[in-house]
């Protein structure tokens, strides 16, 4: 058992999996392995990974098809997509349905474990955000932390995807201070997408960005 970090595999290549895996173990990373779509479902939803190095192209349930599963269900690790899939239009796709890089095949090892490492730094830092209690009221506005939602001042009720949530965390941790663009980077940036409940939500707090 290491404290360096879990990674979930997903990649059906047999002798590509190995030396991944091997090369993981011997930077200290825990490693789950994934040969197919479902499995890696599956794995997401029995337990937290600090990260999810996964493939496109894999048998029955696709790896886009696995981004968007997890995602839905408000599975918040960071996804690396490796891919011999390299045109930008693919690049993008990956992005826009929620990996957080993308890295065509064939690769220099050196540089995914970079890209492992940077991760790995994003993924801890935003689990070592402080926890709040379960709920927060201000402005007339309540976020239950508990159950993900939050509740406006109008009334209208807004689920929060988990990344929403610590962002929140963040800005309400440090209320009345300011919060660095330093800060925000190093805790959440790599992890947070904008969101409509952010804007309405963040520009009440008396809490200044720059």
């Amino acid at each position: 058992m290491t404290d360096s970090g879990s990674v979930l595999l997903v990649e059906d290549e047999r002798g590509l999996h190995d030396a991944l895996r091997l090369n993981l173990e011997l930077e200290g990373y825990e490693v789950t392995s994934a040969f197919n779509g479902s499995d890696a479902i599956r794995f997401c939803q029995e337990g937290y990974f600090d990260l999810i190095i996964l493939d496109i192209m894999l048998p029955g349930v696709d790896g886009l098809t696995v981004l968007e599963t997890i995602k839905l269900h408000k599975v918040d690790s960071p996804v690396l997509i490796l891919s011999a899939r390299s045109t930008s239009t693919d690049r993008v796709t990956g992005l826009r349905k929620g990996a957080d890089d993308y890295l065509t095949k064939p690769f220099e090892l050196e540089e995914l474990i970079l890209r492992v490492q940077n991760l790995m730094s994003k993924s801890k830092a935003l689990r070592s955000l402080k926890p709040l209690s379960e709920k927060y009221s201000f402005g007339g506005h309540t976020v239950d932390f508990k159950s993900q939602v939050a509740t406006l001042k109008s009334g209208e009720t807004v689920e929060l995807s988990k990344k929403e949530s610590m962002l929140l965390q963040l800005l309400i941790t440090n209320a009345n201070e300011v919060v660095t663009r330093e800060k925000i980077l190093q805790a959440i940036i790599l992890f947070c997408r904008s969101g409509s409940i952010l804007k309405k939500i963040a520009v009440t707090q008396n809490t200044s960005i720059r």
